[in-house]
């Protein structure tokens, strides 16, 4: 893979916040209480799916060669301290998730549209070193488990699922009296940290070969976090979760075809 093309792979899941940023020149209100699980139901169908068949499996077909019918180890390790490593951040990173005034993590004197955006760029950092991780295992390391297409796939349905997210940040900032530009950047900049993170495996992976089944686990850990912790409670909650239960299966088959058909 050239430097070119792990770029531009690397730019694909930011440009799906950026697009979804800009609905917030679109519409006039805030999302509506449905649309919104529909959309975080999809992230999480998306999410999971990736965690599956992009990053676990492809994690212990790279470990059946030195774990033989233990390959499964390096994907639970991974998968455990990806769990942990989210849980940490989350209990000490100050921020406000969407549609809720009781901030969590330390105390701080942060504005609440600071905390609302940390909170965004804890989502999105699992997702960065998902993609960070495959890129690494499709430069050579990874053989054929983990190929260009399905690194592709990977970048393409986290972006997918960036699209919404942009708009879920970028609209309740506007109603909250945010003008539309401001609320524009402060949506595109919570997708930074993905191609950040994603450049830290990747660094990582160069310098540390044989840990990249590890790392490819423990982003599907830290992905799954973030779904159980956050997406599924909030596409769940209060009236009409049957909307976002229809939107995590549409999300889940979405990534589930584009990983099976371009990986």
């Amino acid at each position: 893979m050239t430097q070119l093309e792990i770029f531009l792979i690397l730019m694909i899941p930011p440009m799906g916040t950026t697009l979804g940023s800009l609905m917030v020149f679109l519409m006039r209100d805030k999302v509506r209480a449905g649309t919104e699980k529909l959309l975080l139901g999809f992230a999480s169908g998306v999410m999971i799916a990736a965690s599956v068949w992009s990053l676990l499996i492809p994690s212990m077909e790279l470990s059946e060669q030195g774990y033989g019918k233990m390959n499964w180890v390096p994907a639970v390790v991974g998968f455990a301290a990806g769990i942990l490593f989210l849980l940490g951040i989350d209990s000490f990173v100050p921020h406000l998730h969407l549609d809720s005034d009781k901030p969590e993590g330390v105390r701080s004197g942060l504005s609440k549209t600071t905390m609302m955006l940390l909170a965004v760029t804890i989502h999105n950092v699992p997702e960065g070193m998902a993609v960070g991780a495959a890129v690494a295992g499709s430069t050579g390391t990874g053989g054929d488990s983990v190929t260009l297409a399905s690194t592709f796939a990977l970048a393409l349905g986290i972006a997918i699922q960036n699209f919404p997210e942009g708009a879920v940040v970028s609209m309740p900032l506007k109603s909250e009296g945010m003008k539309k530009g401001k609320a524009f950047v402060m949506g595109v900049l919570s997708g930074v940290v993905e191609p950040i993170g994603a450049a830290v495996m990747i660094l990582l992976a160069s310098f540390i070969a044989p840990l990249l089944p590890y790392m490819l686990s423990f982003a599907a850990g830290a992905m799954m976090y973030v779904v159980i912790e956050e997406l599924i409670p909030e596409a769940q909650g209060k009236e009409h979760s049957n909307i976002g239960t229809i939107g995590a299966a549409a999300g889940f088959v979405v990534m589930m075809v584009l990983d099976c058909t371009l990986g």
